[in-house]
């Protein structure tokens, strides 16, 4: 396990918010192995099966069931912990989903990040925030060469625009109420995170590639393609949270005259090698599982964008973060995990962590 890490995070209380979705799940799970005392708000995980529930994190952290978009609750929580560095994951993180409930995708998305802002602006609090938006969250243009954290904000479906203006949110509230110029009155860090489209085991939603992947292949059917040209930045979840990690910790333990710097946004994603197209991936995953079979599905056309790339150089010049895991280890290592846990589901937590220490293992910054 990195040191820098352990002794970032030691003792530290941590506040995840969206801890019970699949990201938020194996983040809280790794703060838990860096000995951080580890704070969820959230609403009741949003799938069934849920790596929450499976990895029994209600037991091993502090958690409140309520809503990101409730500003008093909000407030009232973040109040009584008085967290040391807030991760704010809390979101409806669903394309297509957005085109069914675009109101309460922007509520969530856009909404919810000003109340976490306004919630320790309100208070008073002197701490760290990062806010998770998504790749997503930049106007698309399908160029080939990786989006830089300063091109424009935009976005087509109603789930990007949410994440480009929830950008424009964090950028707003810390020119606003949380400028560097005046960091000694308000004590309050804020920095973004933008990563790609994360992998692994533990994702259960509908509408994911790997999810319906592993459906249909506990139950031995054909697997539905209905994109399999759209290609996109594929990367371990594990990739997106170390990154997310390094940026706490450098917030944590970052020095006045560097505000500027680091209180901004950072892109996380891989190396342009994992740009692949779905069919790359789907036949990568059966290739791991041994068995399977995968057709095209032709579907209702709803926008979604077929080329998507990050650029990682600010990351890796300034956090010296860079993806850990190539491709190939990347799907190994999410189908490993849910072809064991099929097997083994009393294993879970062990599997989890095992993946976590390897990773972990390898990541320099």
């Amino acid at each position: 396990m990195n040191l820098d890490f352990q002794n970032t995070y030691r003792g530290k209380k941590v506040l995840v918010t969206g801890n019970t979705g699949f990201k938020g799940s194996w983040l809280s799970q790794w703060l838990l192995l860096l000995n951080a005392e580890v704070f969820g708000y959230a609403l009741e995980p949003p799938t069934t099966p849920s790596l929450f529930n499976q990895l029994q994190l209600n037991k091993h952290s502090n958690h409140n069931r309520n809503d990101v978009r409730d500003l008093e609750s909000l407030k009232k929580c973040i109040k009584e912990i008085k967290p040391d560095i807030i991760f704010h994951l809390a979101a409806q993180s669903l394309v297509r989903e957005s085109y069914d409930n675009p109101i309460e995708t922007l509520e969530t998305n856009i909404n919810g990040t000003a109340n976490v802002l306004e919630a320790v602006r309100q208070l008073g609090l002197s701490t760290n925030i990062v806010v998770i938006t998504s790749d997503k969250c930049y106007e698309n243009k399908e160029w080939i060469h990786g989006y830089r954290e300063n091109d424009p904000m935009g976005g087509y479906d109603p789930y990007s625009m949410s994440k480009g203006a929830a950008e424009l949110v964090v950028s707003s509230w810390r020119r606003s109420f949380f400028n560097i110029n005046d960091y000694n009155n308000h004590g309050v860090k804020v920095a973004s995170a933008r990563a790609g489209n994360v992998i692994g085991g533990g994702d259960w939603a509908d509408d994911r590639i790997v999810p319906d992947c592993m459906r249909s292949l506990q139950k031995n059917e054909e697997i539905f393609v209905r994109n399999p040209l759209a290609t996109r930045p594929w990367q371990h979840v594990l990739e997106s949270l170390g990154g997310y990690l390094v940026l706490g910790n450098r917030l944590l333990n970052l020095d006045d005259k560097d505000l500027d710097t680091y209180c901004s946004g950072f892109n996380f994603g891989p190396l342009s090698a994992s740009n692949k197209t779905v069919e790359v991936l789907v036949k990568e995953i059966l290739e791991n599982w041994g068995r399977g079979s995968w057709t095209y599905k032709k579907e209702d056309a709803r926008h979604e964008a077929f080329l998507l790339n990050l650029s990682i150089d600010k990351a890796y010049h300034l956090l010296n973060w860079q993806p850990v895991w190539n491709f190939k280890t990347t799907v190994k290592n999410t189908a490993e995990w849910y072809k064991n846990t099929f097997e083994n589901q009393d294993q879970i937590v062990n599997i989890t962590e095992k993946q976590i220490t390897e990773y972990s293992k390898s990541l320099k910054f």
